[in-house]
């Protein structure tokens, strides 16, 4: 079964029901992840001695932040188009996890008789 396209449009319209807006947002967040891998070499090969700002400390220390922001403003604005793929793979485990037979509750195991326990003479005796 494939997946609906989905679209944060939709998404924050309220017009997807809850789980699958969840599982939209894991897949933009994939994304922008996989976009930000993708900025972050290129940043590093930028001069940012000459740049406007001039550089320095503060500008090293902020830069993983602007790429991180750039990153998700990509992905929540379409993409590369990783999030559609992500969000149906994961669309079909879930549903492949609900479709599974639960496994039984531990109240449904059912305890040893107590005519099946040997007597109480032949049990060792324990130190104390």
């Amino acid at each position: 079964m494939t997946a609906p396209a989905i679209s944060s449009a939709l998404v924050n319209a309220g017009a997807v029901p809850a789980p699958a807006a969840k599982l939209w947002k894991a897949a933009q967040d994939f994304e922008a992840m996989a976009l930000g891998q993708m900025l972050s070499p290129m940043f590093e090969t930028v001069d940012i001695a000459h740049s406007p700002f001039g550089g320095g400390d503060a500008e090293e220390t902020w830069q993983g932040l602007l790429v991180s922001e750039m990153s998700k403003m990509i992905a929540n604005h379409g993409g590369i188009g990783l999030a559609q793929p992500v969000y149906q793979e994961l669309l079909r485990l879930q549903e492949s996890a609900n479709a599974a037979p639960a496994p039984a509750p531990a109240s449904a195991v059912t305890a040893m008789p107590l005519s099946l326990l040997p007597p109480q003479a032949s049990l060792p005796k324990v130190m104390p």
